[in-house]
Formats: C-alpha cells, sequence, structure tokens
C-alpha cells in the first residue's frame, strides 16, 4: 500500500467493537495510518475473526497501541494478530483470561521465535486481571519483548509466602504466579524497567524490602492501589532505597497513616505526581514536610475524610515554599471549608490547572467566586454534588455605580446588568435569587470589589465541568454563563429545575461537547433537543437516564444531527420503547454503545 504523503495519526486511540459494521471503518482508518486501537467484544465468533483479520490486514503494519482488554479471544486468533503487528510498543492484555487459561499460550518454538520477532520493540505490557496467568505464561510472554520499560500485574494472584520451588532456580511453575518470579524478572531487566503497577495484591513487607532493594532497579513510577497490607514501615523502605520516583500512588492501602506522607514528603524529592486518597487514617498532619516535593505538580487526597487542606494553605500561601501545582483534588473530604479553598485559589491561580471539589458539601459560592476569580487557567472544574452552589455563585454580583448612594435604603439591593456580560459580585451572598443579598459598609464592599470580579464564565480555557447534583442551580445562571469554546465533557445530571431554555443555550455556547450528561433532568423535552441537536455535531457521548418527557423524537434529532455519537444512555426513559432504540440503532449502525435498561416505564420494582 502506497503511503507516502498521508499523515499518521499518533496518540488517538479508536475503539473498535467486533461487529460487522466495523469492517468499512478499519479500512477507513487505514487510510489514515491510525496507530492506537482497542478491539473490544472479540471472542471466538465468525465476526470477531473477520475483524481481526481485517485489522491484521489493513492497519497491523503501522499499530504501536493495542488493547485487547477483556477479550474473550482464542489463542490462535491472538498469535494471528500479534504476528501481524511488527511495530507494536504497547499491549494491553488486561482481563483476557481465556488466553491463559489452558497455560499453552506461546509453547510451541515456531510462534515463540515469531512472537520475538513483533514484540521485539514492545515497551509497556499490561496483564492486570489475569486470574490465570503463571510464572511459565509470563515467563514466555516477557521473553518475547527484551526491552520491556512498564509492566503492570494489577489484581494478579500474586503469591508472596508461600515458595513453591525451594531453592530451586527453575522458575517455570504452571499453577501458580509467584513474585519469587517476578523478583528474577526485575533482577535481569533492572536497568530498563521504570514503571511497575502491583495494584490490588497482598504485597508484604518483606516483599517490598527485597523488591526496591534489587541491584541497578530505578523506578520512575509505582503504583499499589489498594495493597491493603501495605505498612508505614513498607512505605519507609521504598523512599529510602528509590528516591528517583517521580510518581507514587498508594491510594486504597488502608494502613498507611501521616508517617507514609512525611517519609514520603522528606525522600522523594524528585516526585511530580502523588495519589494518596482513600487513606482514613491521614490527617492534616502529614502534609508538613510537602513544601519539600518541590516538583509536585499532580495531589489526590481524595475520600480522605481526616484532611481539611490547612497545612497545604499554610505551604501553598508562602511563595518560596509552595510546589506548582497542575491538578488538585479534595474529592469528598468534607472538611475542607470555604476559607482554605479561597486561600489556595489565591496562591495557586499561576499554575493549577485541573481541581476536583466533588461532594465537598460545606463549601459554599465563596469558594465558587474564589475559582472564578483567580483560576483563570483551569481546564478541569469538577464539582458534583456541591450543593450549596446557587446561581449566585455561577452569576456573580453587579452593583451598578450609580445605586451605590442607595444601598442603605429599607429597600435598596443589587440589580444585575442588563446582559450580565463580565460582571463581578460585591459579596457571595448564600440566599436564593429571590432575596436581596446584606447590604456591607463602603470598606467591606471597596475590599469585596476588588477580590472578586469575574462569574464562571471568566473560565474560558474550560474543557471539562461538572455541576452534577448541584440542585440549585436553575436556567437564571446556566443559560448565562455556560458559554465555553473549549468544553469537551459536561455534567448537568441531577440538576432538577434546568429546562430546555438551558439545554439550548448550553449547545449553543459550547460547540465544542463531546460529552454530554443531563439524566434526571425531569424537565427537558422533546422540543429542546430538537433546538439544540444542530448545534451539537461533535457530540460522541449522550446520558439521557430518567428524562421522563423524551419521545422518540428526540432520538432522531440526535440521529439526524450527532452523526459522531458513540453511545447513548436512555436507561428509564418512560416515552421511549424498546422499538424506538432498535430503530435508532437500524439507522446508526457504528454506534457502538446504547444504554436501555428500564426504558418504557418498566416496573423499576420488579425489575430490580
Amino acid at each position: 500500500m502506497e503511503t507516502r504523503g498521508l499523515p499518521v495519526e499518533e496518540n488517538i486511540l479508536y475503539h473498535i467493537p467486533a461487529t460487522s459494521a466495523s469492517l468499512a471503518a478499519i479500512e477507513s482508518l487505514a487510510r489514515r495510518h491510525v496507530s492506537c486501537i482497542s478491539l473490544t467484544n472479540l471472542d471466538s465468533s465468525t465476526v470477531s475473526r473477520d475483524v481481526i483479520q481485517a485489522v491484521s490486514c489493513h492497519l497491523g503494519p503501522h499499530l504501536q497501541s493495542l488493547s485487547l482488554r477483556g477479550s474473550s479471544m482464542s489463542e490462535t486468533s491472538f498469535v494471528h494478530l500479534l504476528l501481524a503487528c511488527p511495530c507494536l510498543s504497547s499491549l494491553d492484555l488486561s482481563g483476557c483470561n481465556s488466553l491463559f487459561m489452558s497455560g499453552t499460550l506461546l509453547s510451541k518454538p515456531e510462534t515463540i521465535s515469531q512472537a520475538q520477532r513483533a514484540l521485539t520493540n514492545l515497551q509497556e505490557l499490561n496483564l492486570s486481571g489475569l486470574r490465570y496467568l503463571s510464572d511459565l505464561s509470563f515467563n514466555r510472554l516477557t521473553g518475547c519483548a527484551p526491552h520491556l520499560t512498564r509492566l503492570s500485574l494489577a489484581r494478579c494472584h500474586l503469591t508472596f509466602e508461600f515458595d513453591p520451588y525451594r531453592g530451586s532456580s527453575n522458575y517455570n511453575s504452571s499453577a501458580l504466579l509467584s513474585f519469587r518470579n517476578l523478583l528474577h524478572f526485575l533482577k535481569e531487566r533492572a536497568s530498563s524497567i521504570r514503571a511497575l503497577d502491583l495494584s490490588g495484591t497482598s504485597i508484604t513487607l518483606q516483599a517490598v524490602r527485597s523488591l526496591v532493594q534489587v541491584e541497578g532497579l530505578h523506578l520512575r513510577e509505582l503504583v499499589l492501589q489498594n495493597c491493603r497490607d501495605l505498612t508505614n514501615e513498607a512505605i519507609g523502605l521504598l523512599c529510602v532505597h528509590q528516591p528517583h520516583l517521580t510518581a507514587l500512588d498508594v491510594t486504597g492501602c488502608s494502613e498507611l497513616s501521616d508517617q507514609a506522607v512525611l517519609a514520603v514528603s522528606a525522600r522523594l524529592r524528585a516526585l511530580h505526581s502523588l495519589c494518596l486518597g482513600k487513606l482514613q487514617r491521614l490527617t492534616d498532619g502529614g502534609f508538613v514536610g510537602v513544601a519539600e516535593l518541590q516538583s509536585l505538580q499532580s495531589l489526590d487526597v481524595s475520600e480522605c475524610s481526616l484532611v481539611s487542606g490547612s497545612e497545604l494553605v499554610k505551604v501553598c500561601s508562602a511563595p518560596e515554599l509552595r510546589p506548582n501545582l497542575t491538578s488538585l483534588s479534595f474529592a469528598f473530604c468534607s472538611l475542607l471549608r470555604d476559607s482554605s479553598v479561597l486561600l489556595l485559589a489565591r496562591s495557586l491561580g499561576h499554575s493549577l490547572r485541573v481541581l476536583d471539589l466533588s461532594s465537598c458539601i460545606t463549601i459554599t459560592n465563596v469558594s465558587l467566586q474564589a475559582i472564578s476569580s483567580h483560576l483563570l487557567r483551569l481546564t478541569v472544574l469538577r464539582l458534583a454534588w456541591c450543593k450549596e452552589l446557587t446561581d449566585w455563585g455561577l452569576l456573580g454580583v453587579e452593583l451598578l455605580r450609580e445605586e451605590r448612594s442607595h444601598r442603605r435604603e429599607k429597600d435598596a439591593g443589587p440589580k444585575f446588568s442588563r446582559n450580565f456580560g463580565n460582571m463581578g459580585f460585591f459579596l457571595p451572598p448564600l440566599q436564593s435569587l429571590g432575596q436581596n443579598p446584606k447590604v456591607l459598609p463602603d470598606s467591606a464592599w471597596n475590599e469585596s470589589q476588588r477580590q472578586h470580579q469575574a462569574s464562571l464564565q471568566a473560565l474560558q480555557q474550560l474543557q471539562e465541568l461538572d455541576l452534577m447534583a448541584c440542585s440549585k442551580l436553575t436556567d437564571t445562571s446556566i443559560t448565562k454563563v455556560i458559554r465555553f469554546p473549549d468544553l469537551r465533557r459536561l455534567s448537568l445530571s441531577l440538576v432538577p429545575e434546568i429546562t430546555d431554555a438551558s439545554l439550548v443555550a448550553v449547545a449553543r455556547g459550547c460547540r465544542s461537547l463531546e460529552q454530554l450528561s443531563v439524566s434526571h433532568c425531569g424537565k427537558l423535552t422533546d422540543k429542546g433537543f430538537m433546538e439544540a441537536a444542530s448545534s451539537l455535531r461533535r457530540l460522541q457521548h449522550l446520558v439521557l437516564s430518567g428524562c421522563s418527557q423524551l419521545t422518540q423524537q428526540t432520538l432522531r434529532a440526535i440521529s439526524r444531527e450527532c452523526r459522531q455519537l458513540k453511545s447513548l444512555d436512555v436507561s428509564m426513559c418512560q416515552g421511549i420503547s424498546m422499538a424506538d432504540v432498535e430503530l435508532f440503532q437500524a439507522q446508526n449502525p457504528l454506534q457502538t454503545w446504547i444504554q436501555s435498561r428500564f426504558v418504557g416505564g418498566a416496573d423499576l420494582s420488579f425489575t430490580l
């Protein structure tokens, strides 16, 4: 095939389902020299074999990244596909249990030699979630990939205590996957392995001690999510012997406390990313030394119920100490207060791009307006389930200059500008829009005007916004504020007061939308979607579950205008029947996924 002059699409992952409709799409992708694909729903059917054959023929020579996650394909099909992809650098076999069940994968000498040629450039191998992976199959597969740098064995049944070899150096058990064999592998590949994922395993203190002290091993990334037996002492050893780590994830390691985080701060000075989610023993005291992590860019303390952010605020408030954080998550941290958000927003405005405050139930409009005023470079903002946020917070309030002299009068109050454009506000009020905000003294009014000048619309770089379950929001703010030219993902699910006016305004103001979720917005109707659909041409994922007024007219509008749609959820839509769903699928053969549980008003009490 002639390839000169054609662009190669790199770093874009294309999901290809095992359907007959995908065959034409595969030929189209081949002409664009697509190099990253994920094959889904593969099994032993004729359709799956046809898809594998088409991928091997048309895409194989150019593929650099191949994901077969969760597939149930046969060993023969896998080997056929593998041998057609000589340029692979990344291979994802997570959950492909059927390939390893028999234990005969790559058992023939001629197959091994072919696989060695195909996998000679492989750098990343994902074997997570394989319940039948054994030392023998692991050795065969990794033996064909001499240049591996990244390996995942997350949620595999690694044995740490039991030694099946009793001193023997022949690590080829076909019955189990042992830590002893993994350690042997790491010793042989110490100079090249840079990233390791052992999440969901029962790794012990002794195993950590042996792993981190492998001679010549200099890990850059280590993921140990949900390793329940991981202790503070183990983290201390890790920090001493692997000081060059740039990314560490210990989310859900329930035995860890402040001591572990203090050890990380003291030793891992090159750390860029630190994930500490779900550490129920972690308190603010663990962040006393975080100022030492001057290279830190991403910090996740989500679901740490004892963390309020007070120590982090102290560090970030001092310019000479604060790290240049680009991503920060306090999701589900119920102790986080407006005062901390305000100080963090002021301190991190120069660097922060991603902020997740989902389910921080105590924060109010004060936090939202601080974000709008200071964090102007945000690309991702998540505020799901922050139920105290109101229209005031999104809009901001502008006191017209000519009214300042009348604000002490009994019936005086702020008035909105005519166009709601470039608005500021004088105080983040807690009351609803139907009430007059409190009147401030001159000095307080001037200070508040200086500090807060923007509505949420000031965040013009936003690409993702999550306002799910912010139930006090209405059309009043949504129609005026949600206008972001680069917004890709938006969730307004469980915001029950929004109507078609909000839907149309969002569609027209956010024409780059690829994902939209408006589930359980019961006031949305067919009229709104018929008007909005023409502005949602880039939409790929749409969630409409629980929108009880929608009917087949909405499906027709979506089918006609949203030609790039890949997934649609119409679960619990009483006005949509299974016949409507089937007709939609027939009209959109490349549709990859439709969720349609309990459509047509199914009796949930019986079905559930």
